[in-house]
């Protein structure tokens, strides 16, 4: 605390020293001001006096009383200079200036400094036990919770403050820089009161940009000075605020930009610029505090920066409220990293499944259901792609060759996907084929429809595996049925059941469905995927 007690003093002193260099040459200054403000009267046009005097004139025929005007309404108008008024007037006396009024509202902040630094000499030496009953108080016996708490809410701060100080420090190195070139006077003076003033979140910037400006103007002859240097400033922060601090700060301070400007707002309220200086400091504590502590989690998700809604909960809403278009942002974006499989595992089928609920706990009405499947349909056709490269290709002609020769010239499918009972389980069905194809695989979803119909397509078509897509809650019932009629219809079939998303007890569910020997149960694309690939090349030798 000495250490920085003197530092200060020393930074205070040297800059004071600049002030007085700075204030002996400022009459030196005053004609290059007196011409600019020449200039400024000069450029007055015509127009706009014409304008200022037809306001006087307007002001002073409102001002004038106008004949007629009763006796009453005269008596209340203020009396003019030199009248006798009509009523007494009422006479304040007011004291002269009391000398030690001025010496208060200087030793004011002085002594609040001094407060401060006291507070925080006490705070220091006792912070051991302040920290104890701090994790008594908030952490109600959790001592494991409460330790990664603070220790989360330092690491955090100290980075944040450490990266505060290096890009302000260099801030202020460029600016004192870039004025020298200028031929601004005093450019470290200035460098050093932008590095400092910076620290003030929104404001800091502005008013280390006032007075090199100024000095600018007053200097030299013209506008282009400082015009340049107000240039420098602009360019310099919206390039430092935009694109530096987000890349440094946003993985380490863990606030919204929404939250760090409620946050300055808030603080800055409660404890005027002390609480502008160290709104962020603070707010992420209370983030920090937030993530770990139950009663406090609304502040970690109204001013923290972590995603509060997952992928698939964002697309089924956006689909709720009848956006398609950011709906497929949503994907598209998801999409820029992680492959096409990789989102309908993790985004469109878990968004169905979703649906899926609040339609049987009856939230859904049909217009609703039917926008869900529809625009869901209509995204996956678009963002699924035809088989590309050279491997995919052959791989495709191979197996359609393949079909042609085992079904006599006729076309044939290899895995035909049918839904279990509804539009959510044919929606799933789809996207299954356009995978399937991507792998070379001749696929075909069947659309919903009576357990006969779908029987008959079966025998007509004559694939070599059936895929029953069936998406939970309430599927597992009309998926053993339909599994049931498919065996009898179709004994030497080979049939595969895929319940998506199941995460209960599979092999007790596989019980429940009586699968037949070498019928698969599957709860995963990536699952049937692999195991149609199996079956395909232990068929086709040729393909490998």
């Amino acid at each position: 605390m000495l250490a920085l007690v003197s530092l200060t003093g020393f930074v205070i002193w040297q800059t004071s020293q600049q002030f007085v260099r700075l204030t002996s040459e400022l009459p030196t200054y005053k004609k290059a001001l007196q011409e600019k403000i020449q200039a400024v009267k000069g450029s007055r046009s015509q127009s706009l006096d014409s304008a200022s005097d037809t306001v006087k004139e307007l002001e002073k025929e409102i001002t004038d009383v106008p004949i007629g005007t009763s006796a009453t309404t005269e008596a209340k108008r203020p009396p003019s200079l030199g009248s006798t008024p009509s009523r007494p007037l009422s006479v304040e006396i007011v004291p002269p200036a009391n000398p030690l009024e001025y010496v208060e509202t200087l030793l004011g902040p002085l002594a609040t400094l001094g407060v401060v630094l006291v507070f925080t000499v006490f705070v220091l030496v006792g912070r051991e036990d302040l920290r104890n009953r701090l994790i008594r108080l908030a952490g109600d016996g959790r001592l494991n919770l409460m330790t990664q708490a603070m220790d989360e809410a330092v690491q955090r701060i100290n980075r944040y403050l450490f990266l505060q100080f290096v890009v302000n420090s260099l801030y202020g190195v460029v600016i004192a820089g870039a004025l020298h070139v200028v031929g601004v006077p005093h450019a470290a003076l200035w460098g050093l009161s932008a590095a400092v003033l910076r620290f003030l979140p929104y404001i800091g910037a502005p008013l280390a940009a006032l007075m090199p400006i100024a000095l600018s103007l007053a200097v030299f002859p013209g506008w282009s000075h400082g015009f340049v240097t107000a240039g420098i400033f602009l360019v310099l922060e919206v390039t430092v605020a935009n694109v530096v601090e987000p890349l440094l700060y946003g993985a380490h301070v863990g606030l919204s930009p929404l939250a760090i400007l409620v946050s300055a707002v808030f603080w800055t309220l409660i404890w005027g610029l002390p609480g502008l200086l160290l709104s962020t400091p603070l707010t992420v504590c209370l983030v920090v505090m937030g993530r770990y502590v139950p009663g406090l989690t609304f502040l970690n998700v109204l001013l923290g920066d972590e995603p509060v809604l997952s992928p698939q909960a964002q697309y089924y809403q956006r689909l709720l409220a009848g956006d398609q278009n950011e709906a497929k942002q949503i994907l598209e974006s998801y999409l820029k990293d992680k492959s096409l499989e990789e989102l309908y595992s993790s985004v469109v089928i878990p968004a169905l499944s979703l649906a899926e609920h609040d339609r049987h706990r009856g939230e859904l009405d049909e217009d609703t259901q039917n926008l869900i499947y529809q625009g869901t349909r209509e995204i996956i056709e678009e963002l699924g792609e035809p088989p590309s490269g050279e491997l995919a290709q052959e791989s495709h002609e191979v197996s359609s060759e393949l079909a042609e020769t085992k079904n006599g010239g006729q076309d044939r499918v290899d895995v035909l996907c049918i839904p279990a009972r509804d539009a959510a389980d044919d929606v799933v069905a789809s996207l299954l084929c356009q995978l399937l194809e991507g792998h070379g695989i001749v696929a075909q979803s069947l659309p919903i429809g009576t357990t006969a119909e779908m029987l008959s397509q079966v025998a007509t078509l004559k694939p070599r595996v059936v895929c029953i897509s069936a998406l939970p809650p309430f599927a597992v019932k009309h998926t053993r049925a339909l599994y049931g009629k498919l065996r009898l219809h179709s004994p030497n079939l080979q049939i595969i059941v895929c319940l998506w998303q199941f995460d209960g007890d599979t092999e007790k569910l596989a019980n429940r469905l009586r699968l037949a020997k070498g019928h698969g149960f599957f709860t995963t694309l990536s699952q049937v995927i692999a195991n149609i690939d199996v079956q395909a090349h232990a068929t086709v030798p040729s393909m490998l």
